[in-house]
């Protein structure tokens, strides 16, 4: 499987790694290593590490990875496992460092809207504390579930991007341990840096393969005073994806601007056991507006409005109490799961285009449902570019599954390339994606991409067989 000549995993590397951790009931190996580790959220990837490490400080990384170089062991990092593309799947087995016990807010300092954490910090965890203390970390993921680590690792985006940005935008700072297990930090809490190469964001959107996070820095914003939500009704999902760069060309741009359908919201209301606010339509946009007053937010949603039922909108419902703002927004993070649960398999692309073609990629998703005889749900960042869909398996056997869901795959990716799109929004690319990712690229590109890789890990330990590695 791979050019590098890896070492397998013997019982005097067990003693060995032992004696580094110190703890027995934070190394496990054998019967002991839960079938979790063997695959991420969506599962398609699967592969079982020899040694899993519960990791609670950078020394401790530091010295696995010292031990792990040294001796050509291969070594996958893994935060939540909530990943959809085997980003954190150990290809080549070895040593799995599990980053979840090193999940410790290190420190938040006011003056410089920083706050410093270990990469085991849940993002509903962070999100938290930072509003808790009057502040705002604006990336916004659907799974709240995840690390942070894993956000950084995989450039996160989520429902805020349109106005705010994605993961890349508040990382200030990271301490890293590089496969040889030096200990570096790159960037800092300063604002700005013209100090040579970044090599911070090229840690950003890695996916662990060049080196593991150990810290982070990450820039805060001071909490919006005031957020309101839209929900907007339209008679048809054409409508409602049409009227999206209509907004975004308005000087109103909302904080967030998502697309679903009623089927979706079907899938979520089953899921959740709960009604949804409306059952007037066959697609919706939900809007979020926040701000520093209310008059603000109210002009700024008030032409937001106006242009919607300009363009068809059937009403525009006005999301004035906690409780219907909860039910949308619980709905709206539900999608994913709610999806899963109404099929036997399915697998998904989150491909980005240009926010001026989203209408014509959701059209583009809608047909292609009959002509690859496969259920396709699909929803996302309308007001970023950001769509994620999803093929269904249903009674398919597995082998029209794997002929049709090669066919959608390749066609899907074709027509995002076509509209000047890149595989992937904010998922990653992983194990699963790697064969897009090279249809998708200049030769170039992958040549840097795999030079880089090598300059960081010349023994390729690190996540071997991610992204664009052989």
């Amino acid at each position: 499987m791979s050019e590098y000549i890896y070492k397998k995993i013997t019982a005097e590397d067990i003693e060995a790694l032992q004696n580094i951790i110190n703890d027995d009931s934070r190394l496990l190996f054998g019967a002991e290593i839960s079938e979790d580790y063997s695959h991420d959220e969506l599962g398609g990837t699967f592969s079982w590490p020899d040694v899993v490490i519960r990791a609670i400080s950078t020394d401790e990384v530091s010295k696995v990875m010292k031990y792990a170089f040294e001796h050509s062991i291969p070594v996958t990092p893994r935060g939540a496992g909530t990943g959809l593309v085997g980003s954190s799947v150990p290809m080549e087995h070895g040593i799995m460092i599990d980053t979840t016990l090193m999940n410790h807010i290190l420190e938040l300092d006011e003056e410089n809207l920083t706050l410093t954490v270990e990469p085991g910090v849940l993002l509903m965890d962070l999100a938290s504390f930072v509003e808790e203390n009057g502040f705002f970390y604006p990336p916004d993921p659907g799974e709240k579930s995840a690390t942070i680590g894993g956000n950084i690792s995989t450039n996160a985006g989520g429902m805020r991007a349109v106005k705010y940005g994605v993961t890349r935008d508040f990382v200030r700072g990271l301490e890293v341990v590089l496969p040889n297990g030096d200990v570096v930090e790159f960037g800092g809490k300063v604002v700005k840096n013209s100090s040579g190469y970044d090599l911070k964001d090229l840690i950003i959107g890695s996916e662990g393969t060049l080196a593991l996070i150990t810290k982070a820095i990450l820039k805060l914003l001071p909490k919006p005073a005031k957020t309101i939500s839209l929900l907007v009704p339209f008679p048809t999902l054409k409508a409602a994806i049409d009227t999206v760069p209509v907004i975004v060309k308005s000087k109103n741009i909302p904080t967030a601007i998502e697309f679903m359908q009623r089927e979706v919201i079907e899938d979520a209301e089953v899921y959740l056991g709960k009604p949804f606010p409306d059952k007037s339509a066959d697609a919706y946009l939900l809007l979020k507006f926040d701000g520093n007053s209310q008059e603000e937010i109210e002009q700024a949603y008030d032409a937001v409005a106006r242009l919607c039922l300009e363009q068809g909108a059937l009403d525009v419902l006005i999301s004035d109490t906690e409780e219907r703002e909860d039910s949308i927004w619980k709905a709206r993070g539900a999608f994913l799961e709610a999806i899963k649960g109404s099929t036997t398999y399915m697998d998904e692309v989150d491909m980005v285009v240009p926010r001026n073609r989203v209408n014509e990629m959701v059209e583009y998703l809608h047909a292609l449902q009959d002509a690859v005889g496969l259920r396709i749900k699909s929803f996302g960042h309308a007001g970023d570019g950001n769509l994620h869909a999803y093929m269904l398996k249903d009674d398919l056997s597995d082998e029209e599954w794997d002929a049709r869901l090669k066919l959608a795959m390749e066609n899907v990716y074709h027509k995002a390339h076509e509209l000047h799109g890149q595989v992937s929004g904010e998922h990653g690319i992983g194990f699963a994606k790697k064969p897009y990712l090279k249809e998708s690229l200049p030769e170039d590109n992958l040549v840097l991409m795999n030079g880089i890789k090598r300059i960081f890990d010349p023994k390729n330990i690190l996540n071997p067989h991610k992204i664009s590695q052989a």
